[in-house]
């Protein structure tokens, strides 16, 4: 039986064209630090280097502490002393490249309602203060969540199975009564190799490897609340 369901954030419960996102993303960024005496093209390269190092993470520190360390290693120890100008645009300017889907809010009220302990099981590369403020801006209440992933409280990154164990064991749930539900082939369906159940979300559907995704339970969130109730 499902007691448990684990959502992702950018591309399920926040709608999002990742080539749009991401272009949008560093536009912002460097407009955000270029007054700090950032060069737009180092930026870009230091933080895809930094978020390959939260990717590779092997659980020895946490990735907020696997991408400043890499970050900073590229741009000198300027970058540490400017953290909280980065967390400033997370509060601030990272908002504008959200988007919003009035039925996710309703599919995760509804579910809560119905009784399943919630995890908003994002990615976690960003910091609790850009993954809480996108959750709000997409109407999304991160108290209706026992555990939000963030770069702070985690040890690994998506597509790493150990990410989905690490969220296992900090909750003491067993894999089996889980359900994840994601848009990503290869980083949400992967949950299945801990015995989890997964619903592939295809509003935002990302299948890098065109796999056969008809071997999922899939579809919108309409589709996802039917899913479920067949579960019960």
């Amino acid at each position: 039986m499902i007691k448990n369901i684990l959502f992702d954030l950018d591309g399920t419960l926040l709608p999002m064209d990742q080539d749009v996102f991401v272009r949008a993303y560093f536009k912002r960024l460097a407009v955000k630090l270029m007054p700090y005496g950032y060069e737009p093209k180092a930026l870009e390269k230091a933080i895809w280097t930094g978020t390959g190092a939260m990717v590779m993470n092997d659980g020895e520190v946490t990735n907020e502490e696997a991408f400043w360390k890499c970050f900073s290693g590229i741009l000198g120890e300027k970058a540490l002393e400017d953290k909280a100008i980065f967390e400033d645009f997370y509060k601030n300017e990272f908002n504008e490249v959200c988007g919003c889907n009035p039925k996710a809010k309703e599919a995760v009220e509804t579910l809560k309602n119905m009784g399943y302990r919630l995890v908003l099981a994002t990615n976690p590369i960003f910091p609790q203060v850009a993954t809480y403020n996108r959750a709000n801006w997409a109407g999304i209440d991160v108290n209706d969540f026992e555990m939000v992933t963030t770069y702070e409280n985690c040890h690994y990154c998506k597509p790493n199975p150990k990410y989905y164990g690490e969220i296992v064991k900090i909750l003491s749930l067993d894999p089996t009564e889980c359900l994840m539900v994601g848009n990503d082939v290869s980083e949400d369906m992967v949950a299945e190799s801990l015995g989890m159940k997964v619903f592939l979300h295809t509003d935002c559907l990302i299948n890098k490897n065109d796999d056969d995704i008809s071997k999922y339970p899939n579809g919108g969130f309409d589709e996802l609340i039917q899913y479920v109730k067949g579960l019960k």
